[in-house]
């Protein structure tokens, strides 16, 4: 199945410095949103203890934060779901046991609004040297796997560099832009949040291995053309795959997005952004890596001062 016809020729290496540069731009501005505003972690990573109330009436975040204020627990983080209406209540750590801390806050509820006014839904707690703990997995988990991918491509396209190196950029483009919408929009990082990253590298590295497998069969076929115009040949040779694979997991994640409701909401807005960012990478960031890597561009300015040669004409 095709959605693009054969035998375009879009001029992606002519656009190639100026998608370039809007790449470099939004890693750097990512970067920056996660170093200066850092991320707001779920209770998975910071610790605490989270509970979610259901209330039968209709209650503002003051009227829970007043009710929390009688128990000395004003500090506490109070989040209302749009969905469902249902309180996010993300309590500090402390050696308060979760049951007590559970009991305590839903009898404050109670006595306010009834015994049938209110009802827990959810209780968590993790400590805070556990979330600690996983913060640096989940970062050792990232740079672990970037390094894997790395040495594989390198071994798995002969030994050639620019493919591997272009496969790691692409990745880390893609994740950082992923967590730079979690920086800018305070949405929570959990640990689900973490498998849609890994989700998202994973993806990233698949769409940039068929447009890199692609150039080095038109490399081998095509030993005489100048680099570029075979990056560009690849490019278009597989874009109707690639729309085609991005456009079927774009359909599945809207639809996580309308009915997952708030539990896969963030995994889903995680993917979505991850996704879309991998799709361009595989064309706009692969693709320069390869054309102007030192040595691939030696190997392109040879072409072009050796033309090939034209056969003569034989002697009747």
């Amino acid at each position: 199945m095709e959605i693009i016809r054969p035998g375009i020729d879009l001029d992606f290496v002519g656009k190639m410095k100026l998608f370039a540069f809007i790449s470099a731009a939004l890693v750097v501005l990512s970067f920056l949103l996660i170093v200066i505003w850092g991320f707001h972690y779920g209770i998975d990573f910071a610790g605490g203890s989270l509970l979610q109330f259901h209330f039968h009436k209709d209650l503002a975040v003051e009227q829970v934060r007043e009710t929390l204020h009688t128990i000395g627990l004003a500090e506490s983080e109070i989040q209302r779901s749009e969905k469902d209406g249902d309180f996010l209540l993300r309590i500090p750590s402390s050696d308060e046991a979760l049951d007590q801390i559970r009991t305590r806050v839903l009898a404050a509820f109670q006595q306010d609004l009834g015994a049938q006014g209110v009802e827990l839904r959810r209780a968590e707690q993790v400590g805070p040297k556990v979330g600690r703990d996983l913060r640096r997995k989940a970062l050792l988990a990232v740079i672990w796997s970037s390094l894997g991918i790395l040495v594989y491509i390198w071994c798995r396209f002969g030994f050639r560099v620019e493919f591997a190196l272009a496969v790691v950029v692409a990745d880390i483009h893609d994740v950082l832009l992923t967590l730079g919408l979690f920086a800018i929009t305070g949405k929570e990082v959990t640990l689900t949040v973490l498998a849609a990253v890994l989700t998202v590298a994973g993806y990233s590295v698949n769409d940039s291995i068929v447009v890199l497998d692609r150039i080095r069969e038109n490399l081998r076929g095509r030993p005489r053309d100048p680099l570029d115009r075979v990056v560009n040949a690849s490019l278009n040779e597989t874009l109707s795959r690639t729309f085609l694979t991005g456009g079927s997991v774009l359909f599945t994640l809207i639809a996580l997005l309308l009915f997952g409701g708030d539990v896969l909401g963030d995994f889903a807005w995680a993917l979505l952004v991850g996704v879309l960012a991998g799709t361009y990478s595989s064309i706009f960031v692969v693709a320069p890596i390869v054309i102007y890597w030192p040595w691939s561009v030696g190997r392109q300015v040879r072409q072009r001062s050796h033309p090939p040669k034209t056969p003569q004409a034989r002697a009747r």
